[in-house]
């Protein structure tokens, strides 16, 4: 045991992605190699307590029916005191304080806000702990849709019109923004959380009589919405894992997101297995269109200054590639791309994981 690597899964969490963040767990749970890690589960409630969870990757499966969640079982795990101790402890449920030991590294699977946004980078940070994935930079980068747009786009690398606007500015004079909008973006459009996943919060308007009720459904999560001209291409997928030793990041093949009765690959089709779409990896490109999306993919994670992983989503459109977005924790469920495309390029999903924790200790 004393040599084996100490990982600390951290997952759940407050956003609107606490279930997808419990399944990915599972997923590590369920591949990570056993006999070089020991695992520590920690979960986050949607309340924000950090709880010693079970390692049971069963616990956690994703089941339409019955989402997996963190629940408060009343322990309370504790940070290290300071950046000179790597020490956890845990409080159970009847006070009682014991050490979970020394952790050499967190893996921190968690979606949206209050997780991929940097905060827990900053909190991981602030103690010193190694971890894996995007610094507090490009996690926040990668989590603001606007910001993302913005540094993608001062880099060269095309992306879709759009307009941002804020909770003040709606409320002001949504009749304005409308008009504004209306000049500048060809319907469709979709609406969008400037920092939301998985495709929570979203809404595609066919028409400008049907805004009103997307950017009320988009403030809910957010209060900064993107209104983003809709993109006639191929969906287009990539994973992409930093280089050990100081080489340079690489990019998997890709995946297609294929529609076939859906207006757009909306939470229930990325997570609960939904109907109207296929995932075909990997994607039936020529070998030059790969080349360039691969290139495009590593340029725009390194263009946000990522470290470890991330998923570039794209568009493929009659005049070239697009980047819809970028993800700097990508889904790591049984369904999700990120894992698949890797899988198809040659890499197992162990090693995958072995990889990212190995990246994080460099």
């Amino acid at each position: 045991m004393a040599n084996k690597t100490v990982v600390a899964l951290l997952f759940g969490g407050r956003s609107s992605e606490h279930s997808i963040s419990c399944a990915t767990a599972g997923g590590v749970l369920r591949a990570i190699d056993r006999s070089l890690y020991e695992v520590i589960p920690v979960g986050i409630t949607r309340d924000g307590a950090f709880v010693l969870e079970d390692d049971d990757a069963a616990k956690f499966t994703l089941d339409p029916a019955h989402l997996p969640s963190v629940e408060d079982n009343g322990t309370r795990v504790h940070w290290p005191e300071s950046a000179l101790s790597r020490e956890l402890t845990v409080v159970d449920a009847g006070g009682a304080v014991r050490s979970l030991g020394d952790v050499d590294v967190v893996f921190p699977i968690l979606h949206g806000p209050y997780g991929e946004d940097g905060t827990i980078q900053g909190l991981l940070e602030l103690v010193g702990l190694p971890y894996v994935g995007a610094g507090v930079l490009a996690s926040a980068l990668g989590m603001d849709k606007h910001f993302t747009k913005t540094v993608l786009a001062q880099a060269g690398i095309a992306v879709a019109p759009w307009h941002t606007v804020t909770a003040r500015e709606w409320a002001a004079s949504a009749a304005d923004v409308t008009t504004a909008v209306a000049v500048d973006l060809t319907l469709p459009v979709f609406v969008k959380p400037a920092r939301a996943g998985s495709s929570v919060g979203v809404s595609k308007v066919k028409e400008w009589s049907e805004l009103a009720s997307a950017m009320t459904i988009a403030f809910s999560e957010d209060d900064r919405v993107l209104i983003e001209e809709g993109i006639v291409g191929r969906e287009l997928e990539c994973g992409v894992l930093d280089g050990l030793a100081g080489a340079a990041p690489r990019a998997s093949v890709a995946g297609e997101v294929v529609m076939t009765g859906r207006e757009f690959y909306d939470f229930d089709a990325k997570y609960l297995d939904a109907p109207g779409i296929e995932l075909v990896c990997p994607a039936d490109l020529t070998v030059a269109e790969l080349a360039e999306m691969q290139r495009l993919a590593v340029c725009a994670f390194t263009a946000i200054g990522c470290e470890g992983l991330a998923r570039v989503d794209f568009f493929l459109t009659p005049g070239g590639f697009v980047v819809n977005e970028i993800n700097t924790m990508p889904g790591f469920t049984p369904i999700s791309m990120f894992p698949t495309c890797w899988i198809a390029t040659g890499v197992s999903y162990p090693h995958i994981i072995d990889h990212l924790i190995t990246l994080a200790l460099e």
